[in-house]
């Protein structure tokens, strides 16, 4: 039973590993863009939009901090959408049995 009781410890260990990976990428700030650079969008690690840049050039200078906004909130939405429905997804999968608390799959 010795080798039980590690066990149990390194997935302790592993779980909060996993927990402070997790935290850490919410820190963590990735920038893509398009159109030669003149649309910008920076995600967290976790996929959370921060800041979306688009050249002026593109539109009406007037609404430029407006649209920018909205795209942010968009693209919030899509993803917590898409999140809420992978989670359903796999409540359908695994018929209802819950993860551990801090295991989120897909593991993102």
């Amino acid at each position: 039973m010795k080798n039980l009781g590690q066990m149990m410890k390194q997935a302790q260990e592993m779980q909060n590993k996993l927990a402070e990976m997790q935290e850490g990428l919410a820190n963590v700030e990735v920038t893509g863009s398009s159109g030669g650079g003149m649309v910008q969008v920076t995600l967290t690690g976790k996929s959370e939009a921060r800041k979306i840049s688009i050249d002026p050039s593109l539109m009406g200078a007037d609404d430029k901090e407006v649209l920018e906004d909205l795209l942010v909130a968009a693209i919030n939405d899509a993803k917590s959408k898409a999140d809420n429905m992978a989670a359903e997804k796999m409540k359908e999968l695994t018929g209802g049995l819950q993860l551990p608390p801090g295991i989120q799959f897909p593991f993102s």
